[in-house]
């Protein structure tokens, strides 16, 4: 889920097929809201509606010791319901787990984040996911008090779903890994509230979004050195992860939406809520349940349930290609034989000559020739089919380092202009209803590849239809 601007709302898909019952219905507050659809955004109403109708229902009730090491505390987290008027309902066990809290987190109050959000108000709606809601909101730059907007430190307000275990466990995992792990390449974590039945995250603010609104939701295609540059910071992000903690993390999640970027289109990962601890000693893999995204998952974790680091690593070599092609994972809008981006592009990941195929044609020739080639073998391996085959992230590190920076731009290179040339012929007889070879000459006379399509323009590569808004189903347990 995104923590900056134009965050979108994401579905979830859970292969054991108990996945989350989805809340669709509107719902109208008095006072001075206005009647909105947030699929679920709110939360407890009776904690929002506080202020206007001085009635106030808790859920849980939270208890704090203190833990062993002075760094960290541990919340554990009752279950008995309580309401208004006092009296006492039966006791639910609801949650009840270890929450590692870093000294460094800010504990915020369920009010202070209220009112930095200013209520919660839909045009502070950020965006929503598998989740809960994020709202922008601003506090003071060194404490929790909430301040006026456009002053203080602006952050993201995540608030959690009130659907379950699921959530809760994802609400934990995000403190226990980010309250512990920092990083330039990841979203810092500010700090949290746990108030009664409240789980709430506060991020820092990402201004620039998500890379998924930047690849399929903008007009203005992202710059080749830009991507490269996000491809670099991702990359790193993961390879930290992998191979510089003391205990490995496998992030299981690695997809568009969860690469924020902030004013420099720095790259920083988002959204610790599927995150796993690594193998450690001698085994090999962690047993888990299919959790992730379609699309983005490797083939031997969806079958086996067998989750090791290389599964990161072929969700960093999707979402590398959808940077190269400007196409979704998973597209259902795209001709039959082009809804699933890696099946699609396999063919041409090995062809040399035919690679040019993959590279997104809004770009029109502005990318580097020898960074592409790179960048698609790279995907490939990524890609393998075989997890041993593919690549640690810290040698995928070191392979995209140069790649911001090379100058040789296809769009002044004769073939690319050839090429070009014979795709807008090929275009222009498809729309004609001509079925013919297109063809162009090198300098050395022979014909030297062929852009001809069987389905026509539609068929072709450089054929980019609008961007669909649907989102890739997640797996939830």
């Amino acid at each position: 889920m995104g923590l900056g601007p134009n965050a979108m709302k994401v579905e979830t898909w859970d292969v054991s097929k108990s996945g989350r019952k989805k809340n669709d219905e509107a719902v109208e507050e008095t006072g001075c809201w206005v009647k909105f659809a947030f699929m679920g955004c709110m939360p407890s109403r009776s904690k929002v509606d506080n202020s206007m109708s001085g009635t106030t229902t808790s859920c849980l009730e939270s208890k704090y010791t203190s833990e062993r090491s002075a760094d960290e505390q541990v919340a554990q987290v009752g279950s008995s319901t309580t309401t208004s008027n006092g009296e006492s309902t039966v006791s639910t066990p609801y949650f009840s787990e270890e929450l590692k809290i870093s000294s460094q987190l800010r504990k915020f109050t369920f009010n202070d984040l209220k009112l930095a959000t200013r209520n919660f108000r839909p045009d502070s709606l950020l965006g929503e996911g598998g989740f809960g809601c994020v709202f922008k909101g601003w506090i003071e730059e060194n404490g929790t008090g909430p301040v006026k907007p456009g002053t203080g430190l602006t952050v993201a307000v995540k608030t959690l779903n009130h659907d379950g275990i699921q959530g809760h466990k994802e609400w934990l995992a995000e403190i226990n890994f980010l309250g512990d792990l920092t990083h330039p390449n990841l979203v810092k974590l500010i700090g949290f509230c746990i108030e009664e039945d409240q789980r709430l995250l506060v991020y820092e603010f990402m201004p620039r979004g998500s890379l998924e609104n930047h690849l399929f939701r903008r007009s203005l295609p992202l710059p080749w050195s830009i991507r490269m540059k996000i491809a670099l910071g991702a990359a790193k992000g993961l390879a930290f992860l992998h191979e510089e903690v003391q205990r490995p993390v496998i992030y299981r999640d690695f997809k568009t939406s969860n690469i924020l970027l902030d004013a420099d289109y720095n790259a920083k990962l988002s959204d610790f809520g599927l995150a796993k601890d690594g193998p450690e000693g001698d085994k090999t893999h962690v047993s888990t349940r299919v959790m992730g995204t379609y699309g983005y998952a490797a083939p031997e974790y969806v079958m086996t349930g067998h989750l090791t680091s290389k599964n990161d690593v072929y969700g960093f070599g999707v979402v590398l290609l959808e940077m190269l092609t400007g196409r979704r994972s998973m597209d259902k809008n795209r001709p039959n034989g082009e809804h699933n981006l890696v099946e699609w592009a396999r063919p041409l990941l090995g062809d040399k000559r035919r690679f040019y195929r993959l590279i997104d044609p809004r770009l029109e020739g502005h990318f580097s020739i020898k960074g592409a080639q790179k960048a698609v073998q790279l995907a490939a391996h990524c890609l393998s089919r075989d997890p041993k085959a593919r690549p640690v992230m810290s040698e995928i590190v070191e392979a995209l380092k140069p790649l911001p920076n090379l100058k040789d731009m296809a769009s002044s290179s004769y073939y690319f202009q050839s090429m070009q040339a014979a795709r807008s012929r090929a275009i222009s007889n498809a729309k004609n209803g001509v079925r013919t070879q297109a063809t162009f000459t090198s300098r050395n006379g022979p014909p030297a590849r062929s852009l001809s399509s069987q389905n026509g323009a539609q068929a072709s590569p450089y054929h980019h239809p609008s961007p669909t808004s649907k989102q890739n189903r997640k797996a939830k347990e």
